[in-house]
């Protein structure tokens, strides 16, 4: 066998620290040895162009390119491989640019060195098998799971680029959390004006054929992978058609049940068949069948709202759950998060006090959508005159969560601004452990509510320092060591935690989650925005807390992604470096299944043993090292070519 080995000089960088000549005399002893070509600069179009062909010319029988890192030029010498009529994976690489030259002082020790991995190279590439890259035909619709800002951001993207997308999302209305808040920070823009226009945009917009909306909707299955998802979305019925109801709102007053509103914290009633919220798109009410008489058994002739309707067929009490089935190319979770429960905080007085309330329900109140109609006011009907925000209820706590959320501070300066003008008169009292307030305009709303004379900042050290319980005037009094202060109301800032929602679904698509209970993404820093499941995307609050700006971000980024993997036209390329199993010796005892990454194993039904999903698949190498019966191969990481390796190094 024939080894061809090239080396590039770098441009000097690598061979004013290592003796190419040397290298070369060294080398030539060697039985695999075949020929030896220096090169002054291989990855510049003249390099590349004499070496292929030099290649193309002699015609070895596998190839060493010693230069630099892999990862910045591996692929480029496949490349030149390939031009000169050899397979590109028939080469091994040696770094001796940053492995060597870089990091070695002395000229006659890099030469060694350079010598020692260059000879382990030629070792290991003997054992190369020629291997062929595959590509399939892929779909390049997308499906959304959840419809909030970063859902439905993502979902107009893809859409403008003439892409078809499906939005599933389990409650009736879409906007998410944000769209129930007032105002957001740090610019005080009304929640539901910042995302009327991407709502609107979604179901009546010029791009609006392309995105089908599937609301009070799960997804229940999903099998396949990048290019080629499955997925079964279970329909709940709303029990009012969407194409046909006007929203006028005449079944609401006849219905005969009122329940708590749990939109609005419950802290107001809705009829069983009501609007999500006043503005709350689409306009359009739905019943909840728990509360329904009907639909729950208890009256199975009550149709009030049926009947008051001036619509035909608008109503539709006897509609039933379906399950569709959509083939997309890819998922993007963007499912959003929880308050961490202020109830696990009993020394705060939660559900024990009157007046303690959480931020979600401070939001709620002070929304002019919300059960007061935007009015700041005590159970007894009165404006509060003294206000305790109480920060990181949950946070920061290695009790709790030991994360810093990094937006509920600027939530709470928030709720200092909405305060000063609803209750102009009423004063603030902030229990801040740390202050977190990033951005170019975020640290204005902390230094507003700092400097205005109605707001007193008092910091602590352990929310365990803090207490509260009714004084003799039916006020809160808030103990923090020897210090007492009395308030009307008690407004808790808890951490931003992982839905239950994220952690089933987490399971259902197979996506991994981090210590936090977060989707875990591929990379935090340079790739936020993929799961470690190749194909499923991520786009908000459900991998990590986040402002309004972050997640639109986040899916605008996702989008993008989705659209440059996934062309119309093109194929997809599978890389041909993967496990391989052998499924006459496999015995299903699902060793690797447990602990493949990417969850890129599965078990055959039919046959009982293990196979790889190659589009999924990065061979990584985990399972090969797991499998009891040595039956996993990783191709080009073969233990031949790796013992060789080793081997070469050693001898």
């Amino acid at each position: 066998m024939k080894v061809g080995v090239y080396f590039c000089r770098c441009g000097g960088i690598v061979s004013d620290k290592i003796d190419a000549d040397e290298v070369h005399r060294r080398l030539v002893r060697l039985p695999e040895m075949g020929y030896f070509t220096a090169i002054d600069l291989a990855c510049s179009e003249e390099g590349k162009a004499a070496m292929t062909a030099d290649l193309a010319q002699r015609g070895p029988d596998r190839v060493v390119v010693i230069a630099c890192s892999p990862r910045e030029h591996e692929e480029t010498f496949r490349a030149v491989l390939a031009n000169a009529g050899i397979n590109p994976f028939l080469m091994q690489m040696v770094n001796v640019r940053e492995h060597v030259a870089w990091v070695t002082e002395s000229g006659q020790t890099a030469t060694d060195k350079a010598f020692h991995l260059a000879r382990a190279a030629l070792a290991r590439v003997v054992h190369h098998e020629p291997l062929e890259r595959r590509e399939i035909d892929v779909s390049t619709d997308t499906l959304i799971i959840g419809a909030g800002p970063a859902g439905l951001k993502a979902a107009i993207t893809l859409a403008e680029a003439g892409r078809k997308v499906v939005l599933v999302e389990k409650g009736p209305i879409l906007g998410g959390m944000p769209v129930r808040y007032e105002e957001v920070f740090p610019r005080m823009e009304c929640g539901p004006c910042v995302l009327e226009p991407f709502m609107a945009e979604a179901m009546h917009g010029p791009h609006a054929h392309n995105i089908e909306i599937l609301l009070t909707s799960e997804v229940v299955e999903l099998a396949g992978s990048l290019g080629s998802f499955s997925v079964k979305v279970k329909v709940s019925p709303r029990y009012v058609d969407l194409t046909t109801c006007v929203g006028c709102g005449a079944c609401i007053e006849p219905c005969p049940v009122s329940h708590p509103n749990a939109v609005n914290c419950n802290l107001s009633t809705r009829k069983a068949i009501d609007f999500a919220f006043f503005g709350g798109l689409p306009n359009v009410p739905y019943i909840d069948p728990r509360a329904c008489l009907r639909l729950a058994g208890q009256e199975p002739a009550c149709e009030l709202c049926r009947t008051a309707c001036p619509v035909a067929g608008a109503v539709q009490l006897d509609a039933r759950e379906q399950v569709v089935d959509r083939q997309v190319g890819a998922l993007l979770l963007a499912v959003g998060s929880s308050l961490y429960d202020c109830g696990r905080l009993p020394e705060l007085g939660y559900r024990r006090l009157p007046g303690v309330l959480s931020s979600l329900e401070f939001e709620r109140m002070a929304a002019g959508t919300g059960p007061t109609g935007g009015e700041i006011r005590l159970s007894d009907g009165r404006p509060p005159e003294r206000v305790a925000i109480i920060h990181c209820v949950g946070s920061l706590d290695p009790k709790h969560n030991p994360y810093c959320s990094g937006v509920c501070c600027l939530n709470a300066f928030k709720f200092n601004r909405i305060l000063g003008h609803k209750v102009p008169r009423a004063r603030v009292s902030h229990y801040f452990r740390t202050i977190v307030a990033p951005g170019k305009d975020e640290c204005d709303l902390y230094q507003q509510a700092a400097s205005a004379p109605t707001t007193t900042m008092l910091s602590y050290r352990q929310i365990d320092e803090l207490s509260a319980e009714l004084n003799g005037d039916g006020r809160i009094s808030i103990r923090q060591d020897t210090r007492i202060d009395d308030y009307d109301m008690v407004v808790l800032m808890p951490a931003i935690i992982p839905s239950e929602s994220t952690r089933q679904l987490a399971h259902l698509l197979e996506v991994g989650l981090d210590h936090r209970g977060f989707c875990e993404e591929l990379h935090g820093r340079v790739d936020p925005t993929k799961s470690k499941t190749r194909g499923i995307y991520l786009a908000g609050t459900c991998q990590a807390p986040m402002d309004l700006a972050r997640a639109m971000t986040q899916a605008a980024s996702a989008a993008g992604l989705i659209m440059a993997e996934l062309v119309p036209g093109r194929k997809l390329p599978i890389e041909a470096i993967h496990a391989e199993v052998d499924a006459d010796r496999c015995s299903g005892c699902r060793c690797c299944l447990a602990v493949c990454p990417y969850k890129a194993l599965s078990l055959d039904p039919d046959r009982e043993v293990a196979e790889v999903n190659p589009v999924r698949c990065v061979g990584c190498g985990t399972c090969v090292a797991t499998c009891p019966s040595g039956v996993i191969k990783g191709r080009h990481f073969t233990n031949a070519q790796i013992f060789a390796e080793i081997e070469g190094i050693l001898t």
